[in-house]
């Protein structure tokens, strides 16, 4: 699982474990949905931490004393001034959907600063702006964004009534979500779908309905993002071997394109009348292809030849739209 499921699941540990009620590695297992293997290497984990685990040999059950809390943590002034800045910012009305929360815990954290702190970040926090790209602004959405959260901590899987633009239908599934990504402006939850017997991704945008089941799954082991998406230019792999692309851009939009770190396969080499060729290993032709055509004319793919294809017959279906209509009075 991921790393944000792992602390979701060490923060119900410490629940557990300081409730007063004394458990063994089983009930704890049960409790949580996970192996007694995985209980015991999150314990260690707890111990490593310094978290006061109290053990009874006897019958081997473990609890936290009760009036235990984190200790709190010493900032640094950027240090404070880093997560002050990120929580207001992607907690803002436009900022990051659905997580209002991270401002309201910047309010919190701020007021139990040192008188010290909370003078260097009153003094500069004004001076740093995080300029995120427009978000779907889907406020109804929320609810559907914290169920999935409730569903992925308790590994249950939901029924969806899903609007779906590869079936132009509306469907229905069983999903077991693995993870929830933000990208692009737009939040998605990737699992696996019974209708479709594969791990998928779905937008929460078009989640129309959403119903907890009274049922677990186990997660794949094996399962990361990264491995799922493989080499995709965004959100979707396609099937079949990855494809090498080579782009040549041209000097007005070259040094634009060489300043971003567009794919984590991407290999820049400037040529010597200043333009910029451009080679990246993609799962997938379609989404790269759209972002090339964004750049219009200061843009031609050298390879492979079956893109170079695709984006002339998309420009040659531009040009036709744009084409002046027949004067009606023209004889």
């Amino acid at each position: 699982m991921a790393k944000v499921s792992k602390v979701v699941r060490l923060l119900e540990l410490i629940g557990l474990l300081q409730s007063g009620r004394p458990a063994n590695a089983a009930a704890l297992a049960q409790s949580l949905g996970v192996t007694q293997r995985t209980v015991f290497r999150d314990l260690d984990a707890l111990r490593e931490a310094g978290v006061p685990l109290i053990v009874d040999e006897a019958e081997q059950r473990y609890r936290i004393p009760s009036n235990y809390y984190l200790p709190p943590t010493n900032f640094t002034p950027h240090e404070a001034l880093a997560l002050l800045v990120l929580c207001y910012e992607l907690g803002a009305t436009r900022g990051l959907p659905f997580q209002s929360s991270a401002r309201q815990a910047a309010l919190k954290l701020e007021s139990n600063l040192p008188a010290r702190l909370r003078s260097f970040v009153a003094d500069v926090a004004d001076a740093v702006r995080i300029r995120l790209p427009p978000a779907v602004d889907a406020p109804e959405r929320e609810g559907t964004y914290r169920g999935l959260i409730d569903a992925i901590a308790a590994r249950r899987p939901v029924r969806i009534r899903y609007q779906s633009l590869t079936e132009w239908s509306e469907i229905s599934t069983k999903l077991q979500p693995y993870q929830l990504l933000f990208s692009r402006r737009s939040w998605y939850v990737v699992g696996r779908s019974s209708l479709h017997r594969e791990v998928r991704t779905f937008s929460l945008l078009r989640i129309r309905a959403l119903e907890p089941l009274d049922e677990t799954f186990t997660p794949p082991a094996r399962f990361s993002m990264d491995r799922y998406l493989r080499n995709a230019w965004h959100l979707i792999p396609e099937p079949g071997p990855d494809r090498r692309v080579v782009v040549r851009f041209e000097k007005m939009v070259a040094q634009n394109v060489a300043e971003v770190l567009w794919h984590k396969t991407q290999r820049l080499e400037w040529l010597a009348d200043g333009r910029l060729r451009f080679e990246v290993t993609v799962s997938g032709l379609n989404e790269i292809g759209w972002w090339i055509l964004g750049y219009g004319d200061q843009a031609e793919v050298l390879e492979p030849q079956e893109l170079r294809d695709q984006l002339h017959q998309r420009a040659r279906n531009m040009a036709a739209r744009y084409e002046p209509e027949p004067s009606s009075d023209r004889t």
